[in-house]
């Protein structure tokens, strides 16, 4: 049996591996488009500072997941470079590599994420707590409380994102954590977007919910259930998360497994066979040459857009839907600096007293600037001098082509340090002391335009009994890592097994999944 896998991301790379690993007999061909492994998990290493495109925590409930991580990169035995500088205490495994000695070893790491809104932190997600009411102040905390009651008492019908967060937020918290943040990342207002994009991304998210733990916490109880939004946790490779995809990609080599990079797939092959279609292989541009590649599976990761646009005989209203679904891209400019303007005014340690958060949602109405990391607080090992700089990840939410897509790299860095002095991350623009920009396509499937007949689409899909859609872009869904991952798991299972209905594929976090939790 051959199986050509499209894309060498977490979900093409996983169902690569678990191919080799539970078939027999099999011929695996992973085609990737660029030279680098992980798709948007990927890490990039400039100068020794390495980014981690769009930050990615691991952590999941599917212990399936979490024995292939440990597979892959096994936990921390040994106390990492800045738990060692502070004297800090964590969680080791025993039998764990020493991350001062091992490139090859996951850390544990703590979750620090939090809202910054005018010029102020707060808890992400919100938490109703005494900090939270002094920065919003008494006026804005008696508006949001009675605007969460009119939310609980009037409930409106949840047909758009916006209806969905003042159900669960009330209209006052909604506008000032909400709206905004939410119209810059995907370029629509709230009212634009499907509802179930909210369902997906805050399961169990409410003030409800947070109560709930807030109240836990107090009394010492443990919630039955941990929301991925509120874990205080998670894992992250030495490295940045691209290493997980490296070490994955030299396993499957040596399993006998062929990544071709630089491979473009450009064309789906699809025939008639008796009842059905199926398709028959793929065309791909290697070093300029257009080239055929047959097999009897195909995994696709790659954006359904583009595969649906590249299948022969497609029909009409088919073509419309997957030519109009939208996507959101991602510009991030790393920027290394001498001195943060923040102040730690937590409790939590950390190297240089720097505020200790992964990454900061900004709310800030006046900048463009969606979100920023501080990847000195993912990993100790991702940044080249630990002790003297600070290595930001500004991140940006655009569309490819438009103005900011078009900047040269010194524009686009004029205009990130510019807003990092107006929002107070930096003093002054002295402080830089280098920056490197980086861009990427097709980052968020959008929930919008013909989104809403993406079931056409799947339905037709479905039809292929040869054909497996899996991941973030491969399912045009906003999926965590792990649950990208769990596709291919349940795609490689049918597969093996004969299996030709695939709905255990697509069911892999839906909103039916969502609803069904809350009952």
């Amino acid at each position: 049996m051959k199986v050509i896998v499209i894309g060498a991301g977490p979900a093409g790379l996983t169902a690569a591996y678990e191919l080799l690993t539970k078939g027999k007999d099999v011929e695996v061909i992973v085609l990737e488009e660029s030279n680098c492994l992980g798709g948007i998990s990927k890490t990039v290493n400039y100068k020794g500072n390495r980014m981690d495109m769009g930050g990615h925590r691991f952590f999941s409930k599917d212990e399936r997941v979490n024995a292939w991580w440990e597979n892959m990169l096994p936990m921390q035995g040994y106390p990492s470079k800045d738990d060692i500088m502070l004297n800090r205490e964590c969680a080791l495994n025993p039998n764990g590599p020493n991350p001062e000695i091992n490139d090859e070893v996951m850390l544990k790491r703590r979750r620090v994420s939090r809202i910054f809104f005018s010029g102020k932190f707060y808890d992400y997600p919100i938490s109703l707590k005494l900090q939270t009411f002094t920065n919003m102040g008494l006026i804005n905390t008696i508006k949001c409380g009675f605007s969460y009651i009119g939310s609980m008492i009037h409930k409106r019908p949840e047909n758009n994102l916006e209806n969905f967060y003042i159900n669960r937020f009330g209209k006052k918290l909604y506008s000032m954590f909400f709206e905004y943040y939410t119209e810059n990342l995907w370029g629509r207002h709230p009212r634009e977007i499907d509802a179930s994009w909210g369902a997906q991304r805050t399961k169990g998210l409410s003030i409800t919910a947070i109560i709930k733990d807030v109240f836990g916490k107090i009394f010492k109880k443990k919630n039955r259930k941990v929301e991925t939004s509120l874990i205080e946790e998670f894992k992250y490779p030495k490295l940045g998360p691209g290493e997980l995809w490296e070490v994955t990609a030299k396993k499957v080599q040596n399993l006998g497994g062929n990544i071709l990079m630089n491979a473009e797939v450009v064309g789906i092959i699809k025939e008639n066979n008796s009842d059905h279609e199926i398709i028959k292989g793929v065309e791909y541009i290697k070093d300029g040459k257009r080239e055929k590649l047959f097999g009897d599976y195909i995994i696709s990761s790659m954006p359904m857009k583009d595969l649906i646009v590249g299948m022969n005989d497609v029909p009409e209203d088919i073509t419309r839907i997957a030519s109009g679904l939208p996507y959101r891209d991602y510009m991030t400019l790393g920027v290394l600096v001498s001195k943060l303007a923040l102040k730690n005014e937590t409790k939590l340690t950390t190297v240089g007293n720097i505020v200790p958060d992964c990454w900061v949602y900004v709310q800030d109405r006046n900048v463009k600037l969606g979100r920023f990391q501080i990847y000195n607080n993912w990993s100790p090992y991702m940044v080249a001098d630990l002790e003297n700089t600070v290595w930001i990840g500004l991140e940006y939410f655009v569309n490819e082509g438009d103005a900011y897509w078009n900047m040269p790299e010194e524009k686009f860095a004029s205009v990130g340090i510019e807003e990092m002095v107006k929002i107070g991350i930096i003093d002054s623009k002295n402080d830089v002391l280098d920056y490197h920009m980086e861009k990427v396509k097709k980052a968020y499937p959008a929930y919008f335009d013909t989104y809403a007949e993406i079931d056409k689409l799947v339905d037709y899909i479905n039809t292929i009994p040869n054909l497996f859609c899996v991941g973030r872009n491969g399912q045009h869904r906003y999926n965590n890592l792990d649950h990208s991952m769990v596709t291919s798991f349940e795609a490689v299972k049918d597969i093996l097994n004969g299996i030709t209905d695939k709905n255990n594929v697509w069911n892999v976090n839906t909103e039916k999944e969502y609803h069904e939790e809350k009952k």
